[in-house]
């Protein structure tokens, strides 16, 4: 995947974030418990939070110049998931599961995608763009981690 542009990148990363408000969206609509629900839309605004970074940071060099980067711990839990498909009815643990893996895959397309470019500018947004996804995947790794330690009790 080549890109021309910081503005292609942040039209291609703005539409893979869309599409993450819509699919969790789309989940929380089909939810039949209230819990489930709530997830739901929690995942979707958590991916709002994305969109709108990224349109803050369109055609603003100084918001990217600007960016502190921080620590992001990985727990690495999904790293040793399957990715899969939603199912109505799926049980928590399992659409944590789901949600976890699409988190891991932005993670690793972003930091690819920075691996590929000499220009810095885009380079740099791909490694906001990796820290953004990354901490959203270290809430979700905690929140199944969370749940799993519930069940024991």
């Amino acid at each position: 995947m080549k890109f021309g542009s910081v503005d292609e990148i942040l039209t291609f990363a703005t539409d893979r974030e869309k599409e993450a408000v819509e699919f969790y969206a789309s989940l929380a609509k089909q939810a039949t418990r209230a819990p489930l629900k709530e997830t739901f839309e929690r995942f979707s605004k958590e991916e709002e939070k994305h969109v709108a970074l990224l349109s803050d940071i369109s055609g603003n060099k100084e918001k990217i110049d600007a960016y502190e980067f921080k620590t992001i711990t990985d727990l690495k839990i999904s790293d040793y998931m399957v990715e899969k498909e939603y199912e109505e009815g799926m049980p928590m643990p399992e659409i944590l599961k789901l949600a976890m893996k699409k988190e891991e895959i932005a993670v690793k397309l972003y930091t690819d995608l920075a691996g590929q470019t000499d220009n810095e500018d885009a380079k740099k947004l791909f490694l906001i763009l990796v820290q953004e996804e990354s901490k959203h995947k270290l809430g979700l790794e905690t929140m199944y981690d969370d749940y799993l330690a519930d069940q024991d009790n």
